[in-house]
């Protein structure tokens, strides 16, 4: 069996990055709030005295056994600039959303940032997509986009 389980972003305040996840991409609270430390958790995760605090997110469009998004906050935590679309490495995420302009609107209302400029394009065999890259309030990277597919021919 094997199954995607989460995505992990560490956050400098984790309850103001829960509340913006919440707010614009319906995500929801898996209850309970995670408190965790210890020699088993410096030894899982190879950091010398982890202790961390933070929640999953249950992502849109999955069902109740979906994805998750999860949030944690470690007590030191290494700060870094703000990655580049092309840096190597884990880059973005990204939302399918009926509207990319209301949800920018709505990602900027929130603390977000805009990073590019809402873009469509035409892609052969699949359809026309409208994106944008945008940062949450902590500068991760998010991609939203829409798509128009191609409806097969009766």
């Amino acid at each position: 069996m094997m199954r995607y389980a989460h995505t992990n972003i560490v956050s400098a305040d984790w309850k103001k990055l829960v509340a913006f996840y919440v707010e614009v991409f319906q995500c929801r609270l898996i209850p309970p709030i995670r408190r965790q430390s210890g020699k088993w958790l410096e030894k899982g995760m190879g950091l010398k005295d982890a202790q961390l605090e933070g929640a999953h997110l249950l992502l849109p469009g999955h069902g109740e056994n979906g994805p998750t998004l999860e949030i944690y906050q470690h007590r030191t935590i290494e700060n870094q600039k703000a990655i580049l679309p092309n840096k190597r490495g884990f880059a973005h995420i990204a939302f399918e959303v009926d509207n990319v302009q209301e949800v920018l609107e709505d990602l900027i209302k929130y603390g977000g940032k805009s990073f590019g400029e809402i873009t469509k394009k035409k892609v052969d065999d699949v359809g026309e997509i409208t994106f944008v890259y945008a940062r949450d309030p902590e500068g991760n990277l998010i991609e939203l986009q829409h798509w128009n597919t191609l409806l097969p021919m009766s």
